[in-house]
């Protein structure tokens, strides 16, 4: 996942062919927290978790971390999470935690990662390479947001807790990395049991939902 001369070394992600099935793909479904959202400048990663997503079903393995972002963390980030300096002082640094999500999801053979929003996730793992030198190749990452765009294209709003209510889904701990995933995993699986009622069966179809209804969060 890393590139960097020399490169870091690193399993590669397993891939699929187009016309796999939804139900014998692999998913790791994450979620980040931060210290705010400017995270292509001061802000840094806080918490990062994922949950394993197969055969339509949210797996009870998960993965978890606090992350020390090596700067003080607002009183109003605090109040949101739950987490303090007291909670991250002892935590692993950015490069460690991202390593570490990266075997979590090597392990689990999945080469899809799903998030909501998930373009933001994606610029806090892509910001925290960089700062160490490193670029970061991501594999296919899905936004539960699209899909709900084809599913149900008059909604306009982004709150993950309001989408579980209106699918009728688990919410798990709001504002915690772990919670956060694992409310989007139960809703992901929900989205592909609509999807696959809809005739959309194959990881082709979800790339093409996701390309046509893109949402891209602009820093």
């Amino acid at each position: 996942m890393f590139k960097k001369k020399p490169s870091l070394p690193h399993t590669p992600y397993s891939e699929y062919p187009l016309n796999t099935s939804l139900r014998e793909l692999t998913f790791t479904v994450f979620d980040t927290e931060t210290t705010g959202f400017a995270v292509g400048a001061n802000d840094r990663i806080i918490e990062l978790a994922a949950v394993t997503v197969r055969q339509l079903e949210v797996e009870q393995r998960t993965f978890q971390t606090y992350v020390n972002p090596c700067r003080e963390i607002p009183a109003e980030i605090t109040r949101l999470t739950g987490i303090s300096g007291e909670t991250v002082e002892n935590s692993p640094l950015a490069l460690e935690a991202l390593e570490a999500f990266f075997d979590f999801a090597d392990q689990t053979a999945s080469g899809i990662w799903v998030g909501h929003y998930v373009a933001f996730d994606m610029m806090v793992l892509k910001k925290e390479a960089q700062r160490h030198g490193y670029r970061l190749n991501f594999p296919i990452c899905l936004d539960t947001l699209n899909l709900i765009g084809f599913i149900s294209p008059s909604n306009q709003m982004l709150d993950l807790e309001k989408y579980a209510l209106q699918f009728g889904t688990k919410i798990f701990n709001r504002h915690e990395a772990l919670g956060d995933a694992l409310t989007t995993a139960n809703l992901f699986c929900a989205l592909l049991i609509l999807l696959e009622q809809r005739g959309k069966r194959t990881l082709a179809d979800l790339i093409e939902i996701s390309e046509m209804n893109s949402r891209m969060l602009q820093f």
